[in-house]
């Protein structure tokens, strides 16, 4: 689950189902990490995604590290979602991946698979990574088949990014706990009293339909494929464009148009389904003020979330394990850290991290609010570590979601496209 809300979903995605260019390594040198020095100084390589700001923050972040620890150097590489991952590939192919890199659920059974991923249980045992002092269970959530693939740097969640100022002009308060069938009567409300339509669209917001399948005790994917039908997809697809017929739901067209801005801060709609700490965008795009709302039900109780987050791995090819861990040991537990890093990869996992940063700005606390009360209604649940592939089956859904949309393919051929390539990306 992404946490950089810098380029769109559908950019995101492209490089998951195209084809891997040749790209050069970083300046860090050949192998998985650089030799000891002659003085018994270890230097390990780095690697993440995002933006200039994420990465002055974690620069800033290694410097502290490297003050604390002066027989470690760190050599760093980022790069934006798509580049990233695309250098990465090339790297893991030629047995040259970073020590330690930035990483997502939906790549862990992937690279696993691969044997990109070092298990780091081990280092957790020996006391070089503690795996204690973790929100709400987020201490499992890089598990996979009894290893530890990944180690969780902060949180997110979905959430209903609305227009506050159109959903109290319309006299709407959505309440935890609200069902689907309100949640449409409120979109309808919207479009009669405000002119706008109640919400962005539903075809491709992977996630949600997700949380959907859950509120029905299924899900989007186990740890072999999908968990769900042809028949289920029709039928959620079929209401999304029923929805867009009826100006409920936003024209997929006009929303393409303003593409890279939200349908939301572009006035086109008043809610959309995202990630929780994407509202920082909404507030930097558009001109109103905008808030969280909480995921529909089908029963008034189970909404079918997880914290989601970003990830420290290290690659199983590296020289130095033990470094690794510790270095990874105090991204996720040291509080200076969690102050200079803030909100930027979502709420800090662990909490002291936690702890040490208050948000002073609305939407950080909104955020932080808003993950709190998940934890304290108790309707969190886990999720399963998707199973490799799962990146090309997301593209494939939002690529083939989005023709659909826009008239390119009816719902009957969509859902079967859907189920061609995403059986073939999964290996079912």
């Amino acid at each position: 689950m992404r946490t950089d809300g810098t380029v769109d979903r559908r950019g995101l995605l492209k490089v998951a189902g195209g084809s891997v260019a040749a790209m050069g390594l970083t300046a860090a040198g050949c192998g998985a990490g650089s030799g000891a020095g002659g003085d018994g100084t270890v230097t390990i390589r780095y690697a993440w995604w995002g933006s200039d700001d994420r990465a002055e923050r974690i620069n800033e972040t290694i410097r502290l590290f490297e003050k604390k620890h002066p027989k470690i150097r760190v050599k760093t590489d980022f790069q934006p979602y798509l580049d990233f991952w695309k250098k990465f590939n090339t790297q893991a192919s030629g047995g040259n991946p970073p020590d330690v890199f930035q990483n997502a659920i939906g790549f862990l059974r992937k690279y696993d698979e691969k044997n990109v991923l070092l298990d780091l249980r081990p280092q957790a045992e020996a006391g070089n990574l503690r795996m204690r002092g973790f929100r709400a269970g987020l201490e499992k959530f890089g598990e996979v088949d009894g290893k530890l693939l990944g180690v969780p740097v902060g949180s997110n969640s979905m959430a209903l990014v609305i227009d506050r100022a159109v959903f109290a002009k319309a006299g709407i308060t959505p309440e935890p706990g609200w069902t689907w069938g309100e949640f449409q009567a409120a979109m309808a409300k919207i479009r009669d009293t405000q002119g706008r339509a109640g919400d962005s669209g539903l075809y491709g917001v992977m996630y949600l339909y997700d949380l959907h399948l859950r509120q029905h005790g299924k899900a989007f994917f186990t740890k072999d494929g999908l968990g769900f039908t042809e028949a289920d997809l029709t039928e959620w697809w079929t209401a999304a464009r029923a929805g867009v017929r009826s100006g409920v739901h936003a024209d997929p067209k006009k929303v393409a148009q303003i593409k890279p801005k939200s349908a939301v801060a572009g006035e086109l709609a008043a809610a959309e389904f995202t990630w929780d700490n994407f509202t920082i965008r909404y507030t930097s795009e558009g001109k109103s003020q905008y808030g969280l709302a909480p995921i529909p039900t089908t029963d008034g109780r189970r909404t079918g979330q997880y914290l989601g987050s970003l990830m420290l791995s290290a690659s199983r090819r590296t020289k130095h394990p033990e470094e690794v861990a510790r270095f990874i040991d105090f991204m996720v537990h040291d509080p200076e850290v969690g102050k200079i890093m803030g909100y930027d990869r979502g709420v800090p996992a662990t909490t002291t991290q936690y702890e040490a940063f208050t948000p002073t700005d609305e939407v950080n606390r909104q955020i932080a609010a808003y993950e709190q009360q998940l934890v304290d209604s108790g309707v969190l649940e886990p999720i399963t570590p998707h199973p490799a592939g799962a990146d090309v089956a997301e593209a494939a859904f939002l690529r083939i979601a989005e023709d659909m949309a826009l008239g390119k393919r009816s719902v009957a051929e969509a859902v079967a496209q859907f189920f061609t390539e995403a059986k073939t990306a999964l290996g079912s």
